[in-house]
């Protein structure tokens, strides 16, 4: 039997990997499963399926994830035509294998892009293909065939769909909102006194802010998942920007003594995006003070930053109320998109960008018990450099 001779990613072929010699009693093609690659690369090794057909069409490499992916054992497919052994059709019940026509078709294709494709049973499974000729536009010598489960990709879109369902639902609220009061004062402005007036325009303008910052939410994740986040570093007083949260907290109504901000020696001088910092204390006090207890501690101190090296310096920002806590086991959810704590309210997707933004600057944050009992948060970002100069 001819030798595998697979291209690898990087595009550096390795030497031929040759197929053992079939044991005795079986036919050729059928030695395909005790495939013994000289290369060191075993077929069921690779985190997708592989199915690869010889010149004449038939299955001579059936690994071990095809198999799991299309519940098929190795032994009723090896030395079968491919088009028998997977059956593959598409979402609108055409069979593939006459639609593409791998080695009777158009002799300049070289393959077929991902798609899904649909197995005996409506099993669904993600297929691509590999027309490989021995010269350009030569008779194809091998085909192959990789296979890939839905699964990771159902729950992307399942968390797309979540997402879509939950920004609608908080746009809905404060939009009907606007428009009940603006509606309201276009058609009776002369009704109302002027402490009505402005009653109803300081609620249009809570909404308009709530809907304001859904939307920097929803660019935020965008940035977070595409990896695209920019972090414009400029010098950052941490204790400064920590007092100027509790100053806007305590303006608002809360009682000074609910908060205790502490320092633990001289910090490093910290080089971060201010407004990402405000964001991430903003974040982190207000559901302390949302959904904990008793007093707020904030503690400022120099700890060594994991995100830069071993011995990298940083501050380190550790938010601690005294209400119930975090349970243990959601702890593992809490920087997961769409994670509540037990007080519904918000989006969820506040932790989840203050992970994001930490992780940004080179990082790192941690949740867990706080000594008097509530939940604790810990951040610490490494000194970092100039904009100009990272």
């Amino acid at each position: 039997m001819a030798a595998l001779d697979v291209m690898p990613q990087n595009g550096v072929r390795d030497a031929p990997t040759q197929w053992p010699a079939p044991p005795s009693g079986r036919a050729p093609d059928a030695a395909a499963d005790t495939f013994a690659p000289a290369a060191g690369v075993d077929p069921d090794d690779l985190p997708d399926g592989l199915v690869v057909a010889d010149e004449q069409g038939r299955v001579v490499v059936f690994n071990a994830a095809a198999a799991r992916i299309t519940a098929l054992r190795p032994a009723d497919v090896l030395g079968r035509p491919v088009e028998q052994a997977l059956p593959l059709e598409d979402l609108d019940g055409r069979r593939w294998w006459q639609l593409t026509d791998p080695y009777g078709g158009l002799a300049i294709r070289v393959g077929q892009p991902e798609r899904n494709l649909l197995l005996p049973g409506g099993r669904e499974v993600l297929v691509a293909a590999k027309y490989v000729r021995r010269t350009p536009g030569g008779p194809v010598q091998r085909l192959v065939v990789t296979l890939r489960g839905t699964e990771a990709r159902r729950r992307t879109e399942r968390s797309h769909a979540e997402l879509i369902a939950t920004v609608a639902h908080e746009l809905r609220s404060p939009l009907t909102s606007v428009k009940g009061f603006t509606a309201t004062l276009l058609a009776k402005w002369e009704r109302f006194t002027e402490d009505q007036k402005k009653l109803m325009l300081e609620t249009v303008d809570a909404d308009a802010n709530r809907v304001t910052r859904l939307i920097a939410e929803l660019l935020d994740i965008s940035r977070i998942d595409s990896g695209r986040l920019e972090v414009h570093r400029q010098p950052v007083d941490m204790v400064a920007a920590v007092r100027h949260h509790v100053d806007a907290h305590v303006a608002a109504g809360q009682s000074a003594d609910r908060f205790a901000v502490t320092t633990g020696g001289p910090l490093p001088a910290l080089w971060a995006d201010p407004d990402k910092v405000d964001q991430i204390l903003g974040n982190l006090l207000e559901n302390a003070v949302r959904h904990g207890e008793g007093t707020v501690t904030i503690d400022v101190s120099p700890a060594a930053a994991t995100g830069g090296g071993h011995g990298t310096e940083g501050t380190a920002v550790t938010v601690s109320d005294e209400g119930p806590g975090i349970p243990e086991e959601s702890m593992s959810r809490v920087f997961t998109r769409f994670w509540r704590g037990s007080k519904r309210g918000g989006t969820g997707l506040g932790l989840y960008i203050v992970k994001g933004i930490v992780e940004a600057h080179g990082g790192s944050i941690s949740v867990g018990r706080a000594p008097g009992g509530g939940a604790q948060f810990r951040f610490v970002l490494p000194v970092g450099a100039p904009a100009y100069l990272a």
